[in-house]
């Protein structure tokens, strides 16, 4: 893989930071701002919204720019905007940020994509996404409980200055990396004739799947700090733990997932969303098990991203005549499933079913994509240039 890839990834790294950092956060932001846990888990809705609004327009206004000038300027947006986010003591103004943020997030993912894409055989895509995706991982692991610990020693706005000084190397690297003109060999497109790819139905299935799929992972991701304390009765000094053994499992994931969404995409689908159906109920039931809710944050966060990168994987695949959008509509369709998973927890919590509701809300959400997976099948799994078509069912 190209060393410009893993540029773009450790760029992905801070913002998924930004992105993930709240689950650890939630209990001191409602605290510190005066709002119930659940208006400030709206925060993570926030950022979805932003970036499935984000996430086209951007790479609309991408397909006009060179690569790294585009990348250049959504990350010295997203920086400026934890700034204000680090700084502000109104609800309101940090709820702005988030999606400001998550605007300029949505961006650099879309062109990055594009990019990652670009960069590597026809026959890659999983493996590219992967390596991208591999950024989102590590901030579960490393990023998001250290947002955590600065959290609980210096207070959640620690956080944000944090992800702001993470994002000026990636910057940096970008600058050094990434071409700056665009690539001479690349075929004039025009985004209404991508868009026309987008709307097949072929790519229409996958992004339904993509977003079901993610909502199922942050309707649990995103309570489950209260989920470990309340519920399985650790202590909050353990939510940094568990928050990086999600990520850990997250990253396990993708990378076993890189491979087998480029050769075995049917059996990664299916066994895993099987299996992640299966892992999410045992959450629910187990929760009070300390050990169990532990060891299941792994697995979980294994089996989530898994699916998940080989649904994108998917998406680039079915969207080949769309390479500059292609990706900008995963991003969207993912944090359709960002937005709705927190606000559907945020419901449950707020009719007073309990801590454990959310897992049980994923379960539901995963069903739905299973169902979804086996009516649409041979569409889904049928693309016109797809270079894993010969799939072995």
């Amino acid at each position: 893989m190209p060393l410009a890839l893993y540029v773009l990834a450790l760029a992905v790294f801070a913002q998924g930071t930004s992105e993930f950092m709240l689950s650890g956060l939630v209990p001191d932001l409602a605290r510190d701002l005066g709002v119930s846990v659940s208006a400030a888990g709206s925060l993570t809705s926030a950022f979805a919204a932003g970036m499935i609004v984000g996430a086209p327009l951007m790479a609309v206004a991408g397909m006009r720019w060179p690569r790294r000038r585009a990348l250049t300027a959504f990350l010295v947006v997203f920086v400026l905007v934890h700034v204000v986010g680090a700084v502000t003591d109104d609800f309101g103004v940090l709820l702005v940020t988030r999606v400001l943020a998550a605007v300029a997030n949505a961006g650099f993912l879309a062109v990055g994509l594009a990019a990652a894409v670009a960069m590597v055989p026809p026959d890659a895509k999983g493996r590219a996404t992967s390596v991208l995706l591999g950024g989102v991982t590590l901030a579960c692991v490393a990023g998001v409980p250290g947002g955590a610990v600065l959290g609980q020693a210096f207070g959640w706005r620690a956080a944000f200055w944090a992800v702001a000084l993470a994002c000026l190397p990636a910057l940096y690297a970008v600058l050094r990396s990434i071409p700056a003109t665009p690539e001479k060999d690349a075929p004039a497109r025009s985004a209404g004739g991508e868009v026309r790819v987008l709307r097949e139905s072929r790519v229409v299935v996958v992004l339904v799947l993509a977003a079901l799929v993610n909502a199922a992972t942050f309707c649990v991701f995103t309570y489950l700090a209260p989920l470990v304390t309340e519920v399985a009765g650790l202590a909050a000094g353990w939510v940094p733990a568990v928050l990086a053994l999600f990520g850990l499992g997250s990253f396990a994931g993708v990378s076993v997932a890189g491979r087998l969404s480029d050769t075995r995409p049917a059996q990664l689908l299916a066994g895993g969303g099987i299996a992640l159906l299966a892992g999410w109920a045992l959450l629910a039931a187990t929760a009070g098990n300390p050990v169990a809710a532990v060891l299941l944050a792994f697995v979980q966060g294994a089996l989530a991203f898994a699916v998940g990168s080989a649904l994108i994987a998917r998406a680039l695949y079915a969207a080949s005549g769309a390479p500059s959008l292609g990706g900008s509509f995963a991003t969207a369709a993912l944090n359709v499933g960002a937005a709705v998973g927190p606000a559907l927890g945020g419901l449950a919590l707020a009719a007073g079913l309990g801590h454990r509701s959310p897992a049980w809300a994923a379960v539901v959400l995963v069903a739905a994509a299973l169902l979804v997976g086996v009516l649409a099948r041979r569409t889904l799994f049928t693309s016109a240039g797809d270079h894993s078509s010969d799939l072995r069912v």
